[in-house]
Parts: structure tokens; C-alpha cells; sequence
């Protein structure tokens, strides 16, 4: 019996990854993309340059098998590295199990990758600078408009997939079809992003400790800093559209920024040489979350990736729960073969409890990166919590953990657990009921007793 035949809308790292899992399953895949192909035009417009690749994302990569291809691209963070005003550091590591890491990825290299193994697949096709205008759901039909040329053209297809991120034009006709029969919002932080440079040293080095996610705390702002493969670091300033003494709406000129950088980030300024120009030269771009409901629609279309769940990139982990949608939607497939009603709307409705999970983590990790990781309270939790770690590797996972390396649960339940064990360490802490000196069987007997009180606590107040 012949595989029925798929439209991919959007070929960015969810699309491609998907268009190559669906290749390999035998189906007949056509990706289109809006946007140039990235291998030969330079797309970036200030998006992220690099991403945080963890075990999630990970998990798709060893479904479609290329594992070692993707690990060369990668470069390992064991923790983040904290730069106050004077420009003293200390590493906080990430985990306190041994081997345990994030890795800073180009997104333009992964997803040229991907991009590679789908062509290369007989039956899957990628075509770039196509705009997708309409969507006929009945008739099974998407309408394109090629860009260099106005002309427009149908493409007819058993089922239609939105990979197209969080502009999707998937998402925007389930709107127009169903009306108040679909949910979506669409929420913005005060803050913005501008995206900067630290250049390799003049031998191709790196000029800071290579192996972390460089963090500048400031309460209400921060800049990060994750290392490419070439030596330099991409440089991301979170800042403020309007409030506070600094903000992008008052950064107006050359001497205002650099009066910023040298009274908040001293020690950067002096890696980057070229922040001006930078700065001036490079988009501010927003910070969003898109929740929407349902995922699926008529029978032959469903959103996946950044199109059905969009987040702010806080916990590292917008790539990593879009490749996730699709070893979940892999997994679908096989439990509901040949029911693509029940697949879609079973994965559909599946998945987006977790994916909300984490977007609201997300942006409980936007606060906790700006503020809490230079609180010494925050810090002592987070001494406890790797010597827990490192002691009961087996047995105790932080917040942190749970939602970046222990891939076997899902985002809803890494959040519930973590919440209260937070709550657990904090409140005892405050008590003076454990100290990070103390005998670390105790501890974790403390942490556990309290934390399960207070996920029972939650629960029957959820009752109530």
C-alpha cells in the first residue's frame, strides 16, 4: 500500500528534522520554505546564531540516526560561568553527576545538516522562497507565492504539516477556518535582545573560558555568552524596550552605550572591540511565548515546533522541544497506525501539556539567570543541590536536571517535581534546618520529606 503524501510547511530545524524522519519512514515528503536556502544566503536577522542543545534534542538526533554527525558540531558547557561588576567569576556547573553537559550548536550548521539528509532521501524535495498564503483544508491544498517572481501556484497533499515557526501561516489559517474554535495567545516580555559579538584572539582562540554559558547577571537585565566552533562567542544583551536608566529605547548613541557596557559589563567591553558598531548595525528583536489549541485540524494538518509552541529561549530548550515534538509524534505514529485522526489529535493533546510546561519555565528561568544566580541563598541551593547530585547521581535530580538530562520524563512532570523540591531547599535553608556542610544523607532525607509534603499539599489544594 503506497504511503500517503506530506506537505511541510517551513524548513528551519523542526522541518528539516521532521521532513527526514518522515523520508526515512517511507512517505513522500515536499518541504517549502519562505525564506532563502541558508546554505548559500545568509539568513540569520538576528536570530540566535548559536543554541543550547541538550538530551532532548539529542533523543531526535539518535532517531534519525546521525548522532556523531551532529556531536562534531558541538561545543560542551559544564555549567554557567558568573561575571560580576569587578569581574570576578565562578563556574556553577549545571550538574553534579559527572559527564553531564549542555553544548552550544550554530543553528545555521545543524540545520544546513538536516537540510542534507532529507535531500538526499529520494523521496523527500525542499524548495526555498515560497510563501505560503492559504490553506484549503477541505480540498487538501496549500497556496504559495514565489517571492522573486509573484507568481502563485497549489500544492495538494494528503496531510499538511506547520513547521513554520511562530509567524506560522499553518497556525493562521486554523484561525480563519475555525474562529472561536481555535485558542491562541500570543504574550511579550518587556524585554527585548540584541545579539553581539567577542571575536577569536589574534591566534583563532577564544579570549574566555570555553567550556560554559558566560553569564552577567544585573537584576533587571543581563548579557549571556555562548562559544562557536571558530573561537569567538555569540553575545546576546536581554534588556528592557523601555524602563529603567538603561533601555533600548535610550541607547541612542555611541557614548551612551559604551557608558553602559563600561558601568555593567566592564570585563566584556574589553572583548569586544567592535560592540558600537554592533550594536547599531544589529535588529532588537522581541521575546514571546505562542500557546494555541488545538494543534490539529480536519483530519490532514497538525502544527509541531515553534508554530504550535513558541517560547522564550531561558532554559535552552526551544530547539530541544520542537526536535522532542517529533520523536513524540514519532512515537504516535506507531501506537496509531494508519488513524491519522487519532494520531494527530492524540499527539496533539498530549504534547502540549508538557510544551506548556516548559514555556513557563522559560520565563521562570529568564528571572532566575538576571537575578537569582548572583543571590548567595540561590547559590547555596544550588551548592546543595550538586552535591546531592554528584552523592545519589541515581537518586536526586535538581529542577535544572530534570528538564535538561533526564529526557525519559516529560516537561510537565520535570516542572511539578522541580517546583517543589526549589520550594523544599529554599524553605529549609531559611529554616536553618540544612546546611551545605551537613551530612548529605540527612539532607536529601530532609529535601525529600519536604518535598513530598508539598506535592501533596499541591495536590489537594488543586482538589479543593
Amino acid at each position: 500500500m503506497p504511503k500517503e503524501s506530506i506537505l511541510i510547511i517551513g524548513a528551519g530545524l523542526c522541518g528539516s528534522l521532521l521532513a527526514l524522519r518522515l523520508g526515512q519512514r517511507g512517505f513522500k515528503v515536499r518541504v517549502i520554505e519562505m525564506r532563502p536556502d541558508l546554505r548559500t544566503v545568509d539568513i540569520s536577522a538576528g536570530r540566535s546564531i548559536n543554541l543550547a542543545f541538550s538530551n532532548r534534542g539529542l533523543k531526535a538526533i539518535k532517531l534519525v540516526g546521525l548522532e556523531s554527525k551532529v556531536k562534531r558540531l558541538c561545543i560542551p558547557m559544564h555549567g554557567r560561568m558568573i561575571h560580576d561588576k569587578d569581574g570576578k567569576t565562578f563556574l556553577s556547573n549545571y550538574s553534579g553527576r559527572e559527564n553531564e553537559s549542555i553544548n552550544s550548536i550554530s543553528r545555521e550548521l545543524l540545520t544546513a545538516l538536516l537540510l542534507d539528509e532529507a535531500e538526499a532521501l529520494d523521496n523527500v524535495t525542499i524548495e526555498f522562497e515560497n510563501r505560503c498564503t492559504k490553506v484549503d483544508f477541505d480540498a487538501k491544498i496549500g497556496v504559495f507565492e514565489n517571492r522573486n517572481t509573484g507568481t502563485t501556484f497549489e500544492v495538494s497533499a494528503d496531510l499538511i504539516f506547520g513547521t513554520d515557526g511562530a509567524g506560522s501561516a499553518l497556525r493562521k489559517s486554523y484561525f480563519q477556518e475555525r474562529k472561536f474554535l481555535f485558542s491562541f495567545s500570543q504574550h511579550y516580555l518587556t524585554h527585548g535582545y540584541k545579539e553581539l559579538t567577542i571575536q577569536p584572539d589574534s591566534n583563532g582562540g577564544f579570549k574566555a573560558f570555553k567550556n560554559a554559558l558566560h553569564i552577567w547577571p544585573r537584576g533587571d537585565f543581563m548579557i549571556i555568552a555562548l562559544p562557536n566552533l571558530d573561537g569567538s562567542f555569540t553575545v546576546t544583551l536581554f534588556l528592557s524596550y523601555e524602563t529603567g536608566e538603561y533601555n533600548f529605547e535610550n541607547l541612542t548613541t555611541p557614548e551612551i552605550v559604551t557608558e553602559f557596557f563600561q558601568k555593567e559589563f566592564p570585563d566584556a567591553l574589553e572583548l569586544m572591540p567592535n560592540l558600537v558598531n554592533e550594536f547599531f548595525e544589529n535588529p532588537t528583536a522581541p521575546l514571546g511565548t505562542v500557546k494555541c489549541s488545538p494543534w490539529h485540524y480536519k483530519k490532514n494538518s497538525l502544527l509541531l515546533g515553534d508554530s504550535a509552541h513558541a517560547i522564550v529561549p531561558f532554559y535552552g530548550q526551544g530547539m530541544n522541544a520542537s526536535f522532542e515534538d517529533v520523536v513524540e509524534f514519532d512515537r504516535f505514529l506507531d501506537l496509531h497506525e494508519g488513524d491519522w485522526e487519532t494520531t494527530l489529535k492524540a499527539f496533539g493533546t498530549h504534547r502540549k501539556i508538557d510544551t506548556d510546561a516548559i514555556a513557563d519555565l522559560a520565563i521562570d528561568n529568564f528571572h532566575e539567570m538576571k537575578n537569582h544566580v548572583a543571590n548567595p541563598l540561590f547559590q547555596e541551593k544550588r551548592k546543595i543541590e550538586m552535591a546531592l547530585e554528584a552523592q545519589f547521581p541515581e537518586t536526586y535530580y535538581s529542577k535544572y536536571s530534570l528538564v535538561t538530562f533526564k529526557e525519559t520524563i516529560g516537561y510537565k512532570e520535570a516542572m511539578t517535581i522541580g517546583r517543589a523540591q526549589d520550594t523544599a531547599i529554599l524553605k529549609l535553608l531559611a529554616a536553618q534546618k540544612i546546611a551545605s556542610n551537613e551530612d548529605l544523607n540527612t539532607v536529601l532525607k530532609k529535601v525529600q520529606q519536604e518535598t513530598s509534603t508539598i506535592l501533596k499539599e499541591n495536590a489537594v489544594s488543586k482538589i479543593v
